[in-house]
């Protein structure tokens, strides 16, 4: 007897074109409510049902396997049945992202939580050179879009207020008075 062949898998970037065609066809139905726009609900419970169950079988090394795949975390993200908590999943895209950053001349890092508003300390430098726009911009914009993907329990992402470096001020000002 012949074994059967795998199914073909998607590549990632064709699941992305899927993902953002889904999301044009869902937007269209929003505004229509019936048997179309019920279906999908239903159709989107069972399948978070049927992979909370999946779950439910995964010994743990399993369950952090299925959530780091990128495609399958964000489904147990969208169920709300990541094994995770928010926080990590959060930091781990800060990460992520963070040679990036580090290559426009700025640095990110996780900061943690406070209430539902993920807190990242940002440091813009000006590696970034000409052309590219307000940067810090940019970073904080990128950095709260990858955070809020992966975990959109939380309500913001925000920078941590910066402190400005104290002026050096030599001795020898505080203590020597000019002559006038």
């Amino acid at each position: 007897m012949a074994e059967a062949a795998a199914p073909e898998r998607l590549a990632d970037p064709d699941v992305e074109a899927r993902l953002a065609r889904l999301d044009e066809v869902l937007d269209g139905l929003e505004p229509v409510p019936g048997p179309a726009t019920e279906a999908v609900r239903l159709l989107t419970e069972v399948y978070g049902e049927a992979l909370a169950r999946v779950l439910d079988h995964a010994g743990e090394q399993l369950a952090g396997s299925l959530a780091e795949d990128e495609l399958l975390g964000h489904l147990l993200v969208l169920h709300d049945i990541h094994p995770e908590p928010a926080e990590r999943r959060a930091a781990r895209a800060v990460e992520r992202l963070r040679p990036a950053v580090q290559e426009r001349g700025a640095d990110v890092e996780w900061a943690g939580v406070e209430g539902e508003v993920g807190r990242v300390r940002l440091k813009t430098g000006g590696g970034c050179g000409s052309g590219c726009g307000d940067g810090a911009t940019q970073v904080t914009d990128a950095v709260r879009e990858a955070v809020l993907a992966v975990a959109p329990e939380l309500t913001a992402v925000e920078p941590l207020p910066t402190t400005p470096a104290p002026a050096f001020v030599p001795l020898t000002t505080l203590t020597h008075r000019g002559a006038r």
